[in-house]
């Protein structure tokens, strides 16, 4: 590959541009109208503005992003994550018009991105399911009658969904048919797809996927897990890599279904299989991701492997570099995702950053793409980047984080940095027994 068009913005944008510049790749940007001066735009080798700041008239807009790839004579394309990562229409655009896709091949995203068809390829490959629904549940009748054979509490999906739209939690019958219309109207709105299916709830889980690598040539391996339970509203907001409950025999479980999966649909590319854990050491498969993971560095922390590295050399055909997977993760890592929000009321805080220093010193990493004067614009999600930290073992990069989240400031917006430094040093996360409902207990305890 000669030259990437990233289809993306933000940090994730300037982490492609760093690993293909690395690579000895040129790199083509593109931008909104509201992005001409973002990091993305100025650190590639040339950028072109496909259109307004709505992200369907600029970064959703296939028609514009393939004229950019016709005029730049590029090799390939990486979408990143959202956006279009995750679309297989367009990733078989790119097959017709002999661009790269770097991912899987649309089939594999089609089938994948399906909840309901992802679910039965885990069951095929004898993966542990929980209890629920085999197909897409059309009627409240079905609904009924699979909430009796199931029990309560149950969580209605969106088949087609993700980021906790579509999906709802009920607790008792009468609730059921008025969210079961709900989820099925959230389905339709946010991804042009009703339907959903429904399976039993964990009210107390922890939330650990794998990551995997997968390349042309038959070659498929993990790199151990990420314990992603610190969430809010089903969107996860702290990361970190090994999970502290995992050892290395459910490891090597949870890594052996992983690779099941992976290798039932003939995966090709990176990949994230996720699980629910309960409180038994008892694993489900609930998705598989079909990109690279916003979460991605706490992994690349603890292996050594650059990812998006990788990503693109299983693309261009090279066979995977690393052929073990890393049973053996060398000491902690912990990633806190920094938003433009207001850490009482989580409403996005949009505007100019007047002033902004960033954390440093051993074992401390920043993934961002801001700087003084930059100016966040309300478009778009509100991540301004991710800290991650490393340290020896878990004590070592909670010390760290807590260290590099007191260095970290962001004048003239608000953030959630101090609420981060809330979490870390709660004595329950500090012991390592948060579920994905630790945030919304938190916040409800209001200390």
């Amino acid at each position: 590959m000669r030259k990437i068009l990233i289809a993306n913005r933000g940090e994730i944008a300037v982490r492609i541009i760093r690993a293909c510049r690395e690579l000895g790749i040129g790199t083509v940007a593109i931008c909104s109208t509201v992005d001409r001066e973002a990091l993305h735009s100025r650190l590639a080798d040339e950028c072109y503005c496909v259109g307004a700041a709505p992200s369907r008239k600029s970064y959703l807009s296939v028609a514009q992003i393939m004229s950019v790839a016709a005029v730049s004579g590029i090799d390939a394309i990486h979408p990143g994550y959202g956006f279009l990562a995750e679309n297989h229409k367009f990733a078989h655009i790119c097959q017709q018009y002999k661009i790269k896709f770097i991912g899987p091949s649309p089939q594999q995203i089609k089938q994948l991105g399906n909840k309901v068809e992802a679910k039965k390829i885990a069951a095929a490959a004898g993966v542990r399911l929980l209890q629920g629904s085999a197909d897409p549940v059309a009627a409240e009748t079905e609904a009924l009658q699979v909430a009796r054979r199931i029990g309560y509490p149950l969580i209605i999906k969106a088949a087609a969904g993700g980021g906790g739209r579509g999906m709802k939690i009920v607790h008792a019958e009468e609730q059921l048919k008025n969210r079961f219309r709900v989820a099925q109207s959230e389905a339709e709105a946010f991804f042009g797809n009703p339907q959903v299916f429904i399976e039993r709830y964990l009210t107390s889980p922890r939330h650990v996927e794998i990551q995997i690598m997968a390349d042309a040539h038959g070659n498929v391996i993990h790199l151990g897990e990420r314990d992603c339970s610190i969430q809010r509203h089903h969107q996860k907001i702290i990361e970190e890599a090994p999970c502290p409950l995992v050892n290395k025999k459910l490891r090597l479980r949870m890594g052996n279904a992983a690779l099941k999966i992976a290798r039932a649909c003939n995966y090709e590319s990176l990949g994230t299989v996720e699980f629910l854990l309960d409180q038994n050491g008892t694993f489900y498969f609930i998705e598989m991701n079909t990109r690279i993971q916003v979460e991605h560095p706490v992994t690349e922390m603890v292996t050594g492997i650059d990812l998006v590295k990788e990503q693109i050399k299983i693309a261009a055909g090279e066979k995977l570099t690393r052929l073990t997977s890393f049973t053996q993760l060398q000491g902690h890592a912990i990633e806190c995702r920094i938003n433009a929000e207001d850490a009482v009321t989580f409403v996005p805080s949009p505007g100019k950053i007047t002033d902004c220093h960033l954390p440093g010193g051993p074992g401390v990493r920043i993934d961002s793409m801001i700087y003084n004067g930059y100016r966040v614009p309300p478009d778009y999600d509100s991540m301004l980047g991710k800290l991650i930290v490393h340290g020896q073992d878990r004590e070592e990069a909670l010390a760290r984080m807590n260290r590099a989240l007191q260095e970290l400031q962001i004048e003239g917006i608000k953030t959630n940095i101090n609420f981060h430094s809330k979490v870390i040093n709660h004595p329950a996360f500090r012991r390592g027994e948060c579920s994905t409902g630790f945030i919304a207990e938190l916040l409800n305890s209001g200390k």
